[in-house]
């Protein structure tokens, strides 16, 4: 029995249809990547995973188990943190532990969020405000946040797309250091196609909607640890690249369609630009006289 399960699910709102038709199973432990175009239903689709909007059709399972709703076994990392900026950092990521095991003595659960803490590499700056941490620092606290529930899966919704390109190969960098350490089965929703060859066992692309559905999975076999510098001068990965990269190609190619639409000139006519500048409308063809002149 796969560890999650969707089965024939779909997704509309209103008369707009975002998903139709998806299935997908994911082994304990795997980390997967679903790449695809941005607007496409990449957030709807974690969102229906995670419980926090229900399928019209189909069903979403976590080891045999219908997903009815959000819970504590489904930690999602959002792309824009959603910190309490009141809070410092150690009391965002203690606000949740809190909730979660309140059966707890106070002096376990601060162990367990000063862990998470040194884990995103952030036990100098616990107790600042959200306000005093750079973006990649509050995307830290995020991801930190998430783990230290200990949810049996990592949702990851583009965590990273607001980020500078240095800052992002950082917590990529981290991300594969964690899933290696915890063993998290991991769902991460991507537009980078290098990001998902990076950091996952297999990339499953997303078609384009209305309906959009997921493509055909591509098994990613490259060794682990994975060095993105040497990755860039290896021919699986370029393999890889261009066959995850075609498949979303062609997914936009068949959306194209021909205008069939008559286009229909407007009744207008140029300006007379001999007649008074004071009084100049434009005309139309149905005003237009014809003269005769009889000159001498």
């Amino acid at each position: 029995m796969a560890f999650l399960e969707l089965k024939n699910v779909s997704k509309s709102f209103g008369s707009h249809s975002v998903l139709s038709g998806v299935n997908l199973s994911i082994a304990d432990g795997e980390f997967v990547a679903i790449v695809g175009y941005s607007g496409q239903g990449k957030t709807t689709l974690i969102s229906l995973i995670a419980g926090l909007i229900k399928p019209d059709s189909g069903e979403v399972s976590l080891e045999g188990d219908i997903v009815t709703g959000p819970g504590p076994d489904r930690g999602l990392v959002f792309q824009n943190y959603s910190l309490l900026p009141w809070l410092s950092v150690y009391e965002n990521i203690a606000l949740a532990v809190d909730q979660v095991f309140p059966q707890w003595d106070a002096a376990r659960r601060r162990t367990h969020v000063d862990k998470y803490i040194a884990m995103v590499k952030l036990s100098h700056a616990k107790d600042r405000l959200p306000k005093q941490l750079s973006g990649g620092m509050r995307q830290r606290v995020s991801v930190a946040r998430t783990l230290a529930i200990n949810p049996r899966i990592l949702l990851l919704d583009e965590p990273l797309g607001a980020l500078d390109a240095l800052t992002r190969a950082t917590l990529q960098d981290e991300i594969a250091s964690i899933w290696q350490t915890e063993r998290k089965t991991v769902i991460l929703i991507t537009n980078s196609v290098d990001e998902a060859l990076l950091l996952a066992d297999r990339i499953i692309p997303l078609t384009i909607g209305p309906g959009a559905t997921l493509g055909e999975s591509v098994p990613v076999s490259l060794a682990r640890p994975r060095d993105r510098t040497a990755l860039n001068h290896d021919p699986e990965f370029k393999r890889l690249r261009a066959l995850v990269t075609n498949q979303l190609l062609g997914f936009n190619a068949s959306r194209k369609t021909s205008v069939t639409k008559k286009l229909i000139r407007p009744e207008i006519l140029p300006e007379d630009l001999d007649a008074p500048r004071v009084n100049r409308p434009p005309r139309r063809p149905d005003e237009e006289k014809r003269e005769s002149i009889q000159i001498a």
